[in-house]
């Protein structure tokens, strides 16, 4: 499909149909194009939970908002968490993937060539908001990618920001792994009576919000 058609066709589901399931192969699809989005400095501060048992479902009742409560006829989700801090081993830990798959044949400086990437991120030693922030953001531009890259296999989403992500931490014990959950995604298939499929998309015109620098 057409980029801009696929954008122009794209929505929000509202309304899923709980009995079709998104195929193993497109889920893996689906979790393969997260671990390969991009982040400031390669940093890749992120971790993606696939719930997509009933019982792992029911365990995040408790954590979602009213409103949101028809989107959990969805079949599957992904919860995205962030760390509440990095580690000198998780920059280590990167730092060897990095050189095992190439990135710095031919480095020839004495300093090490992620140097900037810890000095950035140690900015957040003492600063757990900034930190959620900066954490959040990288998280968010994985997230922008599932959603296009679902509507382009045919897959319905939708993002989930009205949860309580501290109970969420707490049932799933990430706030125990050093982790905080910061969004999720339903995923499926609409429902033959989706509220919003029919509904015309609406955007601010391009005059309104692009202008070009001179």
């Amino acid at each position: 499909m057409d980029i801009l058609e696929l954008m122009r066709t794209r929505y929000t589901t509202k309304h899923y149909d709980p009995n079709r399931r998104v195929s193993d192969a497109d889920m893996a699809t689906l979790l393969e194009v997260l671990r390969l989005s991009p982040s400031s400095t390669n940093i890749q501060p992120w971790k993606f939970y696939v719930v997509d048992t009933p019982e792992a479902k029911e365990k995040m009742m408790p954590a979602v908002k009213d409103f949101n409560i028809e989107r959990m006829k969805a079949p599957q989700f992904i919860i995205f968490t962030v760390p509440t801090h990095f580690s000198k081993d998780y920059f280590d830990e990167l730092y060897a993937q990095e050189e095992a798959d190439g990135r710095y044949k031919g480095w020839n400086s004495t300093e090490r060539p992620d140097a900037i990437r810890q000095t950035y991120a140690g900015k957040f030693d003492n600063d757990p908001q900034g930190m959620l922030l900066y954490t959040s953001n990288q998280a968010f531009i994985a997230l922008g990618c599932l959603t296009v890259a679902a509507a382009a296999i045919g897959v319905d989403s939708t993002i989930l920001g009205g949860l309580e992500f501290e109970k969420l931490d707490e049932i799933f014990g990430f706030k125990a792994k050093g982790e905080r959950s910061v969004v999720a995604m339903a995923l499926g298939y609409r429902a033959e009576n989706d509220s919003n499929a029919k509904r015309p998309k609406s955007r601010l015109p391009r005059e309104r919000v692009i202008e070009f620098l001179k």
